[in-house]
């Protein structure tokens, strides 16, 4: 990978909240997947965090734009935009001329044809001459550090922004798997709803999600229970300021009934393994990553519930892309890329 190769190559986990990318075993661009465009011209004036900054705060001339929603992609046009303008990232801070651009993309596992070809058509748009796709689960089996090629079952729960990915992998290969349109940004709308609901406190979704990241917990009872959080915003009746400490058991209360569908799905999952890798499964344990991994109390909760110990990877927010990173240099090994 010198300054004059032919060949870029880049590993990119391009997630409903956040996109990562990997280059030469390093993360270079860990930024949210969020555009902002120029709403008369189209024109994209910012990738990332500057967008994110404007999230919420936009003038009319200005939208901003989520383009994954669920984990995959909803608007084509601002997705081939904001890849474009990630890739670019890469290239200032390598500062090359690079002519050819070889891309492994993580797709959730249950993505429909066009929802692929999708992801491959914007990749290629945005310059991928030889573009791979892997699914989330198996980039994250390969990240946390796990044979995925061995005879033995290994259960990976990815609960990333728009999807929780449920897995079971053996011989390279998904054996059974739910991929559930329901992970952390539904956590963050269930908070919204009801700080509205019960407080009468309008909060947007960026307020959601730090409620979520301080006091944010799956059980009601926690060993090392964190402060309540003071949150400030208007009155949805008067307008007025108000200001209101939100404490987690508050927040366990509101979002358990999303915790609860994961829960089922899970069940569902360890349903459909054949008994021999079940039995690996359960002397294994099960293996949490994403975001929604960090969730307080999450792990102590699916493990009373379901029986089977929960580990949360070593870095779950990075699991994939590392897993994504892996695969780039196993391209040639590694049967189960789609192309």
């Amino acid at each position: 990978m010198g300054l004059f190769s032919f060949t870029q190559e880049i590993a990119m986990d391009l997630g409903t909240a956040n996109s990562i990318i990997i280059h030469n075993d390093k993360i270079v661009v860990d930024e949210p997947s969020v555009v902002a465009i120029e709403n008369k011209t189209d024109k994209l004036l910012a990738v990332g965090t500057p967008a994110h900054l404007m999230e919420g705060k936009e003038p009319p001339g200005i939208r901003t734009i989520r383009p994954l929603r669920d984990g995959v992609i909803a608007d084509f046009n601002a997705a081939e935009q904001m890849i474009r303008g990630m890739v670019k990232m890469v290239s200032s801070k390598r500062r090359w001329f690079s002519p050819s651009l070889r891309m492994v993309v993580c797709i959730p596992s249950g993505s429909t044809e066009v929802e692929i070809r999708a992801v491959r058509d914007s990749s290629e748009h945005a310059g991928g001459r030889d573009v791979y796709m892997i699914y989330e689960p198996m980039a994250a089996a390969l990240g946390i550090g796990l044979d995925v090629e061995a005879p033995e079952g290994n259960m990976i729960v990815d609960i990333g922004g728009g999807s929780t990915e449920i897995a079971v992998i053996s011989l390279g290969g998904i054996v059974s798997n739910k991929s559930i349109r329901l992970a952390g940004n539904d956590l963050t709308t269930d908070i919204q709803e009801h700080m509205g609901r019960v407080h009468n406190l309008k909060v947007g979704a960026t307020m959601a999600e730090q409620i979520k990241i301080n006091v944010g917990s799956a059980l009601p009872v926690l060993d090392n229970p964190p402060e309540p959080y003071i949150v400030r915003g208007p009155n949805r009746m008067s307008a007025l300021p108000m200001e209101v400490p939100v404490t987690y058991e508050e927040i366990s209360h509101c979002i358990d009934k999303s915790i609860s569908r994961m829960e089922t799905a899970i069940l569902a999952a360890l349903e459909e393994t054949p008994p021999e890798l079940y039995a690996d499964i359960v002397k294994n344990g099960i293996y949490l990553a994403g975001g929604g991994a960090l969730l307080k109390g999450l792990a102590k909760r699916l493990t009373d519930k379901i029986r089977i110990e929960f580990k949360i990877a070593e870095d779950p927010l990075h699991a994939v892309a590392k897993g994504t990173g892996v695969a780039l240099k196993n391209i040639n090994r590694f049967s189960f890329l789609i192309r």
